[in-house]
């Protein structure tokens, strides 16, 4: 069933159990604003607003933008690699190393 930008945005909120408070701090935006994204089909988001409330709920902008789309492994795995490439190198080498020792436990 398509879901809504708004639909999806109060779904992976809530599913992370994030207040709007929360998810306002996080992305740098008002309560009032994410509410009415949620509960309004006519505030449309801008590129950059709608890259961090896709950043803070781990899920793309393609996800939340596709009205068929589906929260699905690809989509939690892209939002995971595109986290990962914004960090650090030496902290992205550390996760490589920890992925390896877990990989040697197996």
């Amino acid at each position: 069933m398509p879901a809504s930008l708004g639909d999806k945005i109060r779904k992976h909120r809530r599913e992370k159990g994030y207040s709007l408070d929360k998810l306002a701090k996080l992305t740098d935006s008002s309560k009032s604003y994410l509410w009415e994204l949620e509960n309004r089909d006519t505030r449309k988001p801008s590129g950059e607003k709608l890259t961090r409330i896709a950043e803070a709920l781990s899920v793309t902008t393609d996800y939340l933008l596709d009205e068929s789309a589906e929260p699905n492994e690809n989509v939690l795995r892209e939002a995971f690699f595109r986290k990962f490439n914004k960090l650090d190198p030496n902290d992205q080498k550390k996760i490589e190393q920890m992925i390896d020792v877990w990989r040697k436990k197996s």
